[in-house]
């Protein structure tokens, strides 16, 4: 069954929302990190002050279904792919690909000629299947856990 949904800029009061979206797409469902390393990555949902002005700074594009955030993705300066989180119940329904289509057409639009993100092991492959190609290979110490990620970019 493939998943209807719609695509729109996110707004200040779907900010919250938005952190409960991540905080389910890191602790739910399969993934190639060990439930320590998932809560040192994020031990609460992002959400207050802090997490709106972040995201208030960037551009935020979310995939909703029956007006309810299922993912999105966020563009921050020099062509950031900051954010990418997509609920586990709606991976492989093209929110993903929807979400990534519409934040490159905004960078177009501002001139960016290149996507890069900080890609986590359940991120890479979504983005390598969209021509993204791992620039080097990372890893970042949060509350004593080692997560790998890749820093990956794309021309456009």
């Amino acid at each position: 069954m493939t998943l209807v949904f719609t695509l729109r800029t996110a707004t200040p009061d779907d900010f919250d929302q938005l952190g409960l979206v991540m905080f389910r797409a890191i602790h739910e469902g399969p993934s190639p990190y060990t439930q320590a390393q998932r809560k040192a990555w994020l031990p609460r949902q992002n959400r207050g002050v802090d997490w709106a002005a972040r995201l208030g700074a960037q551009k935020v594009v979310l995939g909703a279904k029956d007006g309810k955030p299922v993912g999105f993705m966020t563009l921050a300066g020099e062509g950031y792919v900051d954010f990418a989180y997509i609920l586990p119940d709606a991976r492989g329904q093209g929110v993903f690909a929807a979400l990534l289509a519409e934040i490159e057409t905004r960078a177009i639009r501002d001139g960016v000629t290149q996507l890069w993100t900080h890609a986590s092991l359940m991120a890479q492959p979504a983005f390598a299947r969209h021509g993204f190609a791992v620039n080097q290979h990372e890893t970042i110490t949060r509350d004593g856990e080692s997560l790998l990620r890749a820093k990956m970019s794309k021309p456009i």
